[in-house]
This record gives structure tokens, sequence and C-alpha cells, in this order.
């Protein structure tokens, strides 16, 4: 991201001169009006101003979001599934555990869906894998309470990223 000043001149707030600029900036707009930031029209008063270099440097890095240590390993992922029969044929509904839609840990999508496969191997194809997983990654995220989350294997299998694109439902709404 850069910036011009008002002679057109472009700067980025992440080089040396850049840097001298934001300081400029931050002072002007966060110093009261008559206040030395050491430029800007003299006042009635003199001012003394004391020389300091102040150094901008970037924010600090946030903690990382992703947890280094599984809090839920050892605990399941997902507490059952059942096979019911829909209007449109059959949908296994999967029940995640509480653990199951608050961890965030890497690789606890694999993790989830093998705990799915145990329990009904015949949900193993890929296009229920691709359902699931945007389940898995979306959902959780729209309808963090929802009970279950409904795979069915009459869907096409589109591929992981036209079934997000397709709301985790290829192949038309779920009815």
């Amino acid at each position: 991201m850069g910036y011009s000043d008002r002679a057109g001149r472009r700067w980025r707030p992440t080089e040396p001169g850049g840097r001298v600029l934001a300081a400029m900036l931050l002072c002007a707009l966060v110093l009261p009006a008559g206040t030395a930031c050491g430029s800007g029209s003299p006042t009635a008063e003199p001012t003394t101003v004391s020389s300091t270099t102040t150094t901008i440097s970037a924010p600090p890095t946030a903690p990382s979001a992703v947890p280094v240590v599984d809090p839920y390993a050892g605990q399941p992922l997902i507490d059952h599934v059942s096979w019911v029969e829909a209007i449109d044929g059959a949908r296994l509904l999967v029940y995640p555990t509480t653990a199951g839609r608050q961890t965030t840990f890497p690789g606890a999508d694999e993790r989830a869906w093998q705990e799915v496969v145990a329990q009904s191997a015949d949900a193993d194809t890929p296009g229920m894998r691709d359902q699931f997983v945007c389940h898995w990654a979306w959902a959780r995220l729209v309808q963090p309470d929802k009970p279950s989350w409904n795979l069915e294997p009459w869907r096409p299998a589109v591929g992981y990223q036209a079934t997000v694109e397709a709301r985790c439902n290829p192949g038309g709404p779920e009815r």
C-alpha cells in the first residue's frame, strides 16, 4: 500500500522516508493545534522543541490463531451418524460433538472425516467427503448450532471448490 503527497510523490509507510512522513501525519492528526511537531506555522509564544528520533516499526505480530497443541486430542469430533431416506434419496446426517464444532486444530477435519467413515463405510466417496469438508469449513461458521450436517451420496462429485460455490449442496438445493 502506498500514498502520494501533494506533489504527487509516492511513498510507502515501510520505507525510511515513509516512516518519517507517517510520523509527521500521525503527529498532525493526534496533537492539538498549536503544538509543535517539528514543523508548521510559528505560534505567538516561542516553543521549545526537544530533538528526538522516533522509529515507527511494523505493528506487533498477532499471536497465531492456529493452536500448536490439539485441545481436543483424544475426544471424539463426531457424536454419531444416521442414514435417512429423503425426498431426493438417501441422506447421511452427521452430528458433530461440541469439540467437533469448536476445534481449529490443523488436520481435525481429516480426523473427523475418519470418524464418519468408521461409523459408516458407505460414506467414503469423493463427493461425500467434499460435502463434509465444506460443512466442516463453512457450515460451522454460518450455522454453528445446526444439529446435523446433511451429506447426500446422489449429489455429483464436482470437486471441493465447486461444492463450496454450491453452498455444500452441488446438484441443487437441499429439500
